[in-house]
């Protein structure tokens, strides 16, 4: 059985250190031989008898259905093998919740896997990196680098997010949620406001 976990982000070093970028760190934290690839770099790992293939598109956000498309076809991986790893503005910073499936929340990246894969009904791991910015400033929030308080958390996010990840491929998506999504961190409702649309700079949103 073939799994495809997808970290999203956007490729360069000029965007490694972004919020943007933290599925590129939590799946770069399972593995160390990196492959460049068709549309990415790939790794391969195996856990609990499962091949896990690990992507990291080099598309830039916005095209990143373009390699999930592919290399789901390119393995025959089915979608409920799929797993992305993302970040998620309406979750506070360091709180994680798996989903089965669920809107793109303007997220771009999801958009464009929505519309070259047939819809939302996969499972994303969503990251949370807070929403501290003004109205209208969320592409240069999102494409900004972390504050140090942040950057002290975040090995125990991508620790805790690498779990997850080897959970989803290792025993599903139910009992992962069960496990994992019971926290007592409460998750931020999204307000309507234009904060909440990604606009951006070309290319890398």
């Amino acid at each position: 059985m073939k799994f495809l976990v997808v970290g999203l982000g956007n490729p360069g070093d000029k965007y490694a250190e972004t919020r943007h970028n933290i599925g590129f760190k939590v799946i770069e934290s399972l593995a160390g031989d990196w492959q460049n690839v068709s549309h990415g770099q790939l790794a391969r790992i195996k856990h609990r008898g499962k091949q896990v293939l690990l992507l990291k598109p080099d598309t830039f956000m916005n095209l990143s259905g373009k390699a999930v498309r592919y290399w789901l076809q390119k393995e025959g991986i089915p979608k409920e093998n799929l797993l992305v790893v993302v970040d998620d503005l309406h979750l506070d910073f360091a709180n994680i919740r798996l989903r089965g499936k669920g809107a793109d929340a303007g997220h771009n990246g999801l958009k464009s896997i929505d519309q070259l894969n047939d819809g939302n009904k996969y499972a994303r791991l969503r990251c949370g990196i807070g929403r501290d910015f003004h109205p209208g400033e969320q592409a240069n929030y999102v494409l900004s680098e972390w504050t140090e308080t942040e950057r002290k958390g975040l090995p125990d996010l991508v620790k805790t997010a690498g779990e997850m990840v080897l959970s989803f491929c290792g025993h599903g998506l139910q009992n992962t949620m069960s496990k994992f999504n019971n926290k007592p961190k409460k998750e931020k409702e999204a307000k309507p406001s234009d904060g909440n649309k990604e606009v951006g700079t070309p290319k890398a949103e």
